[in-house]
């Protein structure tokens, strides 16, 4: 995998596995930011409010990923950490898994919770449509209308497809390239006359 690119889950999928009565549900959903772990953790304990253990484990990030495990009252590492080294295992990222446990009466034991959050954390992954995707920057083109046709002409050079166009007194369009194309593409638009570029990655 290039320096660029990285994996993901395209969307929500779901894992199930049962040992000696307990049920343990697992949940795998895209996310970007805290705030939107926050909210899945609190739509899943809303949904499963009747579950004894919510545990996960999350990672967000490229270059310098943030992680979190939680065992949710679990004995320490016994749910948490098994999650999140499938997270791993499957070299995925901007991700969180759940797995909700209801409780069958008899007790597993350290290995046995171990294993059972992370077959659950596996199911949901192999269920999950894992995609990649490039690490961006995005930039921002000012120009006068004169160089209108330089600038399209290079976009679809490029096979760049701009967003948040606008035409007022001059024109000026947003882009998104793969960072392993950036300064090749710079340099290329700095060409154009008058035109003025400017990094906006958040």
């Amino acid at each position: 995998m290039k320096e660029d690119e990285f994996y993901t889950v395209s969307g929500t999928s779901k894992g199930e596995y049962k040992e000696r009565g307990s049920k343990f549900i697992a949940w795998a959903m895209p996310v970007k930011t805290e705030d939107e772990i926050k909210e899945k953790l609190q739509e899943i304990k809303n949904q499963y409010h009747d579950a004894r253990h919510h545990c996960y484990a999350y990672q967000i990030g490229t270059r310098h990923p943030k992680y979190r495990v939680n065992d949710d009252g679990e004995p320490s590492s016994t749910a948490g950490k098994p999650i999140f080294g499938q997270i791993q295992s499957y070299n995925v990222t901007n991700i969180i898994v759940i797995v909700i446990r209801y409780f069958g009466g008899t007790k597993l034991g350290t290995s046995g919770l171990i294993r059972a959050y992370k077959t659950a954390a596996e199911e949901a992954l192999k269920n999950a449509r894992i995609i990649k995707k490039t690490i961006n920057r995005t930039y921002q083109i000012e120009f006068e209308y004169p160089s209108m046709n330089d600038v399209m002409k290079l976009l679809h050079e490029l096979n760049i497809e701009p967003f948040n166009k606008s035409f007022k007194e001059n024109c000026v369009f947003k882009f998104h390239v793969r960072i392993s194309m950036a300064e090749n593409i710079l340099i290329r638009f700095k060409s154009i006359k008058n035109l003025k570029i400017y990094d906006i990655t958040n």
